[in-house]
C-alpha cells in the first residue's frame, strides 16, 4: 500500500466512524518522523478508542501494522505510528490543549475533501 493510498484509507475510516475535524498535514520537509500527520477528534474517550481501534483493524486487514501504538490506556490521545503516517486521535479537550496543528503550522495542509463522505450522499 502506497503512502497516498494509506492516507486516503485512514481518512475514510475516521470519517466513516464520525471523527470530527479530520486534518492531514504534510511534514516531509519539516521532520524525519513521518511524511504525514493525520489528526482527528473523538467526542468521548470511548469514541477516541473506537476510532483508533478501527484504523488499526482496517489497516491490519490490508496487511499494514503499526510500528507502535501509544495512549490506549487513557484514551485522551492515541497515537498510531505507521512509519510514513502518524495518526493522532484526540479527545476534544486534549486536542484543544496541545494544538498540534499550531505546532506544525509550517506543514502542508493536505486537501482531504475528496476522501470524506458527502453528507448529502450519506443520507440517500
Amino acid at each position: 500500500m502506497t503512502t497516498q493510498e494509506k492516507l486516503e484509507k485512514i481518512v475514510r475510516i475516521l470519517d466513516e466512524k464520525k471523527a470530527q475535524d479530520i486534518q492531514a498535514i504534510g511534514i516531509t520537509n519539516l521532520s524525519i518522523i513521518a511524511d504525514y500527520f493525520i489528526i482527528a477528534t473523538g467526542t468521548s474517550t470511548t469514541q477516541v478508542k473506537s476510532l483508533a481501534d478501527e484504523v488499526e483493524y482496517q489497516l491490519g486487514l490490508a496487511g499494514v501494522e503499526p510500528r507502535g501504538v501509544e495512549g490506549v490506556r487513557s484514551a485522551n490521545w492515541i497515537v498510531l505510528d505507521y512509519n510514513d503516517i502518524v495518526v493522532h486521535v484526540f479527545y476534544r479537550d486534549t486536542r484543544a490543549e496541545y494544538q498540534l496543528e499550531r505546532l506544525w503550522a509550517d506543514g502542508e495542509q493536505v486537501d482531504i475533501s475528496g476522501f470524506l463522505i458527502d453528507e448529502g450522499d450519506a443520507n440517500k
